[in-house]
């Protein structure tokens, strides 16, 4: 884990230069992480609850997806792969635009909860994800400890669900839904804390260098990791919690 008084001795920058821009780094990932959520429920609002638009994507009476619908599911991985590829080359205000793309497409992906779930219980859901990662996105930037070894496990875990996932989508089994759901929850809300404090921790290691580009990059970069901490808890959360229509 980084140290405050490494870093000032090692380069002369104040603990207090460090703490003011690590709490600006921090206000703008989870800025950032904000205007993207409120772009991704937006779209979901304004597609889920308009039968003609949803009509395009699925069947509004069964909710099965056509093929837009299969490549609509399928985009935001396909577009975090991409993201990821391509973050090296892309500008700050590349990469800010590719994110809020990203969210927008997600929008799209989740348009049907309007339909499945009845309105206050995705409130209710999404008032219960947002106290819980608030939480636990604290907990992870203050806690003394280093939790960076949960890195491969959870990320196994995150790689297993997907899989199991989509097993699941020609299974169609409850049971397997749930004990999916059950394990997602755990899963990401251990990379809610997790990803906190790495972004603390990768900030404190670069906060010398000077580079606002990188700076830029990494804040959009920890804005997407903590916003997919944040979808994922929500949707397993409303898979064992909302009401269905």
């Amino acid at each position: 884990m980084a140290d405050y008084r490494t870093i000032r001795t090692a380069t002369g920058t104040s603990a207090a230069q460090i703490d003011e821009g690590l709490r600006s780094h921090m206000n703008k990932v989870y800025g950032t992480m904000s205007i993207g959520m409120l772009l991704t429920f937006a779209v979901a609002w304004a597609i889920g609850t308009s039968p003609e638009l949803l009509g395009i994507f699925r069947d509004p009476a069964t909710l099965q997806p056509n093929i837009l619908g299969w490549i609509v599911m399928f985009a935001p991985l396909i577009m975090v792969f991409a993201f990821g590829a391509a973050i090296n080359k892309l500008s700050a205000a590349g990469a800010q635009l590719f994110f809020f793309a990203f969210a927008a497409v997600m929008g799209l992906s989740l348009s049907w909860i309007f339909v499945a779930f009845t309105g206050f219980s995705i409130a209710q859901v999404f008032l219960v994800t947002s106290i819980a990662f608030a939480g636990l996105s604290l907990w992870g930037y203050t806690t003394k400890k280093d939790i960076s070894g949960w890195g491969s496990f959870l990320i196994m875990g995150v790689i297993g669900l997907v899989v199991a996932s989509i097993i699941n989508i020609f299974l169609g089994s409850p049971a397997i839904m749930f004990a999916i759901s059950i394990l997602g929850v755990l899963i990401f809300a251990g990379l809610t804390a997790y990803d906190t404090q790495n972004i603390k921790n990768t900030y404190l290691q670069h906060a010398a260098h000077g580079d606002s580009e990188w700076m830029g990059k990494a804040a959009i970069m920890g804005a997407l990791n903590l916003y997919l901490d944040f979808i994922n808890m929500f949707m397993f959360l409303l898979q064992l919690l909302g009401n269905r229509e």
